[in-house]
């Protein structure tokens, strides 16, 4: 079953890279033209060029999520380089791997301005503009099944995921009857350039091993899920929460 993506214009955040690079470069493939944003514009810049380059139709953006200021000036550009927007991934965030008692004022904000109020901010921005266009659209929170299940050390990030995932069902609830559907996709441990040398380690092998599935998840395992979400399939679904986990969940975290 296709997506239904061809021409739809679709916003990913966090896209300069990782997870936020493969979503784009999956919606692009499957015929949505992409916003490529993130802080870092060089990086935006060059994932929109080989998405040109192979014959799709992106434009990078810069985009600070945790800055009001900085999402509204993304946002126009993005309204004004792709026409609109009917699709927003909502990718960007950060994590952090101290103890509660070691974390300081400063980096609590930091996580939670990037994961809860960046994602706020950019839903709003993207919502009030498929509202008042007469649209619809969908939006898709990600999230992570540390805002569901609970593990040591990542206190200020599990926290904002899980505020993030309630934020999901209350944008839902309140977007519906403007054709908008919001909804959450909560990925288990993904393998990136970012983790890989530490699921390498002694540590990382136990973790891997908590995992039902015995394996880590690739960020292709991500696709269906997404594009459900994302496209025509899910078009009676908001409010939802799907964890992609190789059943993570089901054992300790």
């Amino acid at each position: 079953m296709s997506a239904g993506l061809k021409g739809k214009r679709a916003l990913v955040t966090g896209a300069s890279g990782g997870l936020g690079e493969h979503f784009a470069r999956l919606l692009a493939r499957e015929g949505a033209q992409v916003a490529i944003a993130a802080r870092r514009l060089a990086d935006c810049q060059r994932v929109a060029a080989d998405l040109m380059a192979a014959g799709h139709e992106a434009v990078a953006v810069r985009l600070d999520v945790s800055d009001g200021a900085s999402v509204a000036v993304g946002i126009d550009d993005v309204i004004a380089g792709l026409g609109g927007i009917d699709i927003l991934v909502n990718n960007a965030g950060i994590a952090d791997t101290r103890a509660w008692l070691d974390t300081d004022e400063a980096r609590f904000d930091a996580v939670l301005d990037t994961n809860l109020k960046g994602a706020f901010l950019v839903a709003k921005a993207c919502a009030g503009w498929m509202r008042n266009s007469g649209s619809g659209g969908a939006i898709v929170n990600i999230a992570s099944i540390l805002g569901i299940g609970v593990s040591g050390h990542v206190g200020p990030y599990a926290t904002s995921k899980a505020a993030l995932i309630q934020m999901t069902k209350s944008m839902a609830l309140e977007w519906a009857r403007h054709g908008i559907r919001v909804n959450a996709l909560c990925p288990g441990y993904i393998e990136t350039d970012i983790n890989r040398e530490f699921f390498a380690t002694e540590p990382g092998k136990a973790m891997i091993k908590r995992i039902p599935q015995r394996r880590l998840g690739q960020p292709s395992d991500l696709d269906g899920a997404l594009l459900l979400l994302a496209g025509v399939a899910g078009a009676y679904m908001t409010g939802t929460t799907i964890a992609v986990d190789g059943g993570h969940l089901l054992a300790p975290l």
